[in-house]
């Protein structure tokens, strides 16, 4: 599989009566089987807030050299993908349960998730080759 991408961001409302800047969202892009896709994660911004105390991932900012940062919602999708094959070739995903989120990142590591991203920023090709 190789990724060409991955990024987060928090959403914002687009009309006074929505609730989108409750959310998050993560997205990936990659090649697999052939066939290149995307994949997002839709969730609850306030899953992050939690994080330290229900999973090992103690910080949000999980790289920063002062030149360039990686925040855990830009490798969520990655490591939905990486951990848990039925979601390869999904368009979107919806976590609203932080329990299942919590679920889907047990035992992903999130260190070689930070050198993907690096690495597809340092590639000349601008992808990185992952072995699944």
């Amino acid at each position: 599989m190789y990724i060409y991408n991955c990024h987060g961001y928090e959403l914002v409302k687009a009309q006074s009566n929505t609730s989108e800047d409750f959310f998050n969202r993560s997205e990936v892009e990659y090649e697999y089987n052939g066939q290149k896709l995307v994949t997002s994660v839709l969730y609850v911004r306030f899953f992050e807030e939690q994080l330290p105390e229900l999973s090992e991932v103690k910080t949000t900012v999980l790289y920063d050299n002062g030149e360039e940062s990686i925040y855990f919602r830009d490798l969520v999708a990655l490591a939905f993908i990486i951990n848990n094959p039925s979601y390869r070739g999904r368009k979107r995903i919806y976590i609203n349960e932080i329990n299942e989120f919590v679920n889907e990142l047990k035992g992903v590591d999130f260190d070689q998730l930070v050198g993907y991203a690096r690495g597809i920023k340092q590639s000349t090709s601008k992808r990185v080759e992952v072995t699944i």
